[in-house]
């Protein structure tokens, strides 16, 4: 008996996700399309009938990856639960997306994709960073942060942390991934921000089970 009722994907989506995982482990100059077309099975004139060109490739996985993020991130935002809930788990999931992301990626995207680049910036700025600013006024509320903490300066510390450093330039001349970047950013400013309470619930979250502040 099947387990799930959900649909085969597509041959566009395996593409799509053949060609994803190899752009962001690898950068897309380093990927030929015989690559992926050997990995999936299928033959290049199948991969051309849906992207005519690496460039068409490359800019359906960026907005692909962008759409299913932003859906993604949007249902933890909106979900009923405490703040400490819901940062764990965009911290997951931002640490799955990002996790084979090598440095070379956003260094490609920006030198031989500047457009595609400059969406990825803006989607970051309206889409995470937005959600991100509106679980922080969430945990101001409640109680996670500690008095003296103005939520506007520390979401204006965090932004201009990620936008200064999670960029190509300061990315090729350190030897940090962008996991590296974001959890430290994440972990240095949360440090001094937190409460008690939150910041030994944080360090249950990671050690061992979830529980509640309260």
């Amino acid at each position: 008996m099947p387990t799930s009722w959900s649909s085969p994907p597509s041959d566009r989506e395996r593409i799509i996700e053949s060609a994803r995982e190899k752009f962001f482990s690898h950068g897309p100059s380093s990927v030929t399309v015989d690559e992926i077309a050997t990995d999936l099975g299928m033959s290049k004139k199948t991969i051309y009938k849906f992207f005519p060109s690496k460039e068409e490739m490359v800019r359906a996985v960026v907005r692909f990856t962008m759409a299913r993020a932003a859906n993604k991130v949007g249902a933890i935002v909106s979900a009923d639960e405490l703040f400490d809930k819901k940062l764990l788990r965009l911290m997951t999931f931002l640490g799955q997306l990002l996790g084979h992301t090598s440095r070379r990626f956003p260094m490609e995207m920006k030198r031989s994709y500047p457009d595609l680049w400059h969406e990825i910036e803006r989607f970051r700025r309206e889409h995470i960073l937005e959600a991100l600013k509106s679980m922080f006024v969430q945990g101001k509320e409640e109680g996670y942060f500690r008095e003296d903490v103005n939520v506007d300066i520390f979401i204006l510390m965090f932004t201009q942390s990620v936008e200064g450093i999670v960029n190509p330039a300061t990315l090729s001349e350190h030897s940090f991934s962008t996991t590296d970047a974001i959890s430290n950013i994440f972990s240095i400013l949360f440090a001094g921000a937190l409460t008690d309470d939150a910041r030994a619930t944080f360090h249950l979250h990671h050690d061992s089970q979830p529980k509640n502040k309260r």
